[in-house]
């Protein structure tokens, strides 16, 4: 009996040490800059939908500071307000404006041509300004299909997926947390659009898309609903 045990324990410890390493992979991203070659208002009167781009590759410099002008902490708030019922506290004052500093979104990057990253879908966390790697597989083709076939999600070298989680916001907006909710996704997508002219890339604004669909592609949870979507790549 001792003897079937030990063999039974040699092969779980066998089998089981790749499966106990598979743990997600975090990226720990470029320190973001904050002062830049083009002003505020350069970038303003040069900012326009770009839906084309080239095979040319971006950098994983050019991803972090993209990712931070979107929801990058600014000023970290280590107590939740009193009204915060969450199981989680979500706060820091970031780059763009939030209802109650309850910041509902979440964005996502599905990264297919980065320099220095692999092909997959990573989550950012703003708190320590990294990725968390949630799938291992190029998923701008599913993305594609869910979003009616528009190519610029198919050429952009990342594509970026912002999600919302209303209940966040409704702890102290109640019914009116899904608008304020749109509101700062708007915030986010000028932040992205501003930031990627200022490095000389391009995005656009993609809206048409099936929920369902990017909520499958993304493997997205329950709680989160899909709101805007942005490739980013390389001028033609």
């Amino acid at each position: 009996m001792r003897r079937i045990y030990m063999i039974c324990m040699v092969f779980v410890v066998i089998v089981g040490v790749p499966l106990l390493s598979q743990e997600p992979q975090r990226v720990r991203l470029p320190d973001p800059q904050y002062k830049g070659k083009v002003s505020v208002e350069e970038a303003l009167k040069q900012r326009r939908s770009i839906r084309s781009y080239t095979s040319a590759q971006i950098s994983l410099n050019d991803v972090s500071q993209i990712l931070w002008a979107a929801q990058g902490v600014t000023e970290k708030i280590e107590r939740a307000p009193s009204y915060w019922k969450g199981s989680k506290w979500y706060g820091g004052l970031r780059t763009a404006p939030s209802a109650g500093a309850l910041y509902p979104l979440e964005v996502y990057a599905l990264v297919g041509n980065v320099a220095g990253l692999q092909a997959g879908i990573y989550k950012y966390h703003p708190e320590d300004h990294s990725l968390l790697k949630i799938a291992t597989e190029d998923k701008r083709p599913a993305l594609l299909e869910a979003a009616l076939r528009q190519e610029s999600i198919k050429e952009g070298a990342a594509v970026l997926v912002v999600a919302g989680v209303p209940a966040r916001t409704a702890v102290k907006s109640g019914e009116r947390a899904q608008r304020y909710v749109y509101m700062e996704a708007g915030s986010v997508a000028q932040n992205i659009y501003l930031q990627s002219e200022s490095l000389g890339l391009g995005t656009v604004l993609i809206g048409a898309f099936r929920d369902s669909g990017v909520k499958e592609a993304l493997n997205l949870p329950a709680d989160e609903d899909p709101l805007i979507i942005m490739p980013v790549g390389r001028r033609p």
